[in-house]
């Protein structure tokens, strides 16, 4: 930092910075930041955009360009006051739309500048009004039937109907599916959590909802619903991060797609786990005749189907359906501890690893040895495996960084 640089040229170099990034002029950007550039900013930043970012390319990738992506916005600074230890201090507003939901930006914000030598933009301290970030990225169809956040790596998508236990209507289908698009979408995450708030995981189809709507004919009803939770549960299946789900209490019918779609299942000692479909007449969805029979068996799900059987929490470990049972109070946090262990390792690898095993169904031995050859391929060329084969061979522990 220098005192030299006059207030006048810290704030038109501020005034630039905020001119390159609407128009997005990398070159401009590389002339005004220092080459040890740091950049923090604000916690609680939607798409895990806040934190400390190292170096100008950090800046840009994790912050910047992101901000680009989602948001059509630009910096409009309204007063430029020079601190006592030289540094600039910039009050004004991000004003703007975000892309998805159209909604407005209006987020006031503080930025703390310093300069070197040179006159070069060294460090930023960025203050801002997170909250409306997030309400303009959520728009004004914002989320009810769902909770999701992005924290360190870890999406989590919580299901928020627990008056009626998590019964899935056409809401919540339909915010699973736009969840679900934002997971897919964002670089940041890692890992993903699959729970729910309130008695039980989910007891499936609101019966309330479907009697509700049954004018309209529940054969064009169910068309209506499925058609976004299959299109999930696809996206899921891609996704290129493990996925740990937590079950309690009562999952039943469609909701047993929860339980089919993570790689990981922590039960709590009170889950049940049901089909449904025949109470009601119904064949089923949420993927149960494709996933069912090759979790437990087909005897086990033909029985489980036609006869509507239970499956206890016991039976589901015992059956494989599970990976652990935990005490109802303990799942929770028990599946997040393992979400969050995932999400510090090395993701392009569990991304590969989940291609195999699920293209496994559908090859014979010599197609699935060159897919692991092509994995194997991929991955080795990733820095997680470099530092890791280092790491090994220096008989310490690996830390991973998702790439």
């Amino acid at each position: 930092m220098s005192v030299e640089v006059s207030r006048d040229a810290k704030a038109a170099a501020a005034q630039a910075l905020y001119q390159a990034l609407a128009t997005g002029d990398a070159h401009a950007l590389g002339q005004l930041l220092a080459p040890d550039f740091v950049g923090h900013a604000a916690q609680g930043l939607p798409l895990d955009m806040g934190g400390t970012h190292v170096g100008a390319e950090a800046m840009r990738a994790n912050l910047w360009w992101r901000i680009g992506e989602h948001f059509k916005a630009r910096a409009e600074a309204a007063d430029f006051q020079t601190l006592e230890d030289g540094r600039l201090l910039v009050i004004g507003t991000y004003r703007g739309t975000a892309r998805r939901s159209k909604a407005q930006l209006d987020a006031a914000f503080v930025h703390i500048l310093s300069f070197d030598d040179q006159g070069r933009i060294a460090t930023l301290t960025q203050l801002t009004d997170t909250a409306a970030w997030r309400a303009a990225l959520d728009g004004d169809e914002r989320l009810q039937t769902i909770d999701y956040r992005v924290e360190d790596g870890l999406a989590t998508v919580c299901l928020n109907r627990p008056d009626h236990r998590n019964a899935i209507n056409l809401r919540l289908a339909e915010e699973f599916l736009d969840v679900a698009r934002r997971v897919a979408a964002d670089p940041t995450v890692r890992a993903l959590l699959i729970c729910g708030n309130g008695p039980a995981l989910t007891v499936g189809g609101d019966i309330g909802y479907f009697l509700d709507n049954k004018g309209q004919g529940y054969s064009a009803l169910f068309e209506k619903m499925i058609a976004p939770y299959h299109e999930t549960f696809d996206i899921l299946s891609r996704l290129h991060v493990p996925i740990v789900t937590a079950a309690h209490g009562a999952v039943a019918g469609g909701g047993l797609g929860f339980i089919y779609a993570a790689d990981l299942v922590v039960a709590a000692d009170d889950a049940r786990f049901v089909t449904a479909f025949a109470a009601i007449g119904l064949s089923g969805d949420g993927g149960g005749t494709y996933h069912l029979p090759r979790l437990i068996g087909p005897r086990r799900a033909a029985q489980a189907y036609l006869r509507n059987t239970p499956i206890s929490a016991q039976e589901a470990l015992d059956w494989g359906l599970v990976n652990e049972i935990v005490p109802a109070s303990e799942v929770r946090d028990r599946a997040t501890a393992l979400a969050r262990e995932l999400a510090q390792g090395p993701t392009v690898a569990y991304g590969t690893m989940r291609n195999l095993l699920r293209e496994s169904w559908n090859n014979d031995l010599p197609r699935q040895l060159e897919g692991e050859l092509r994995g194997t391929k991929t991955t080795g060329d990733t820095r997680d495996a470099a530092s890791a084969i280092a790491a090994f061979a220096e008989r310490h522990t690996a830390s991973f960084e998702g790439a």
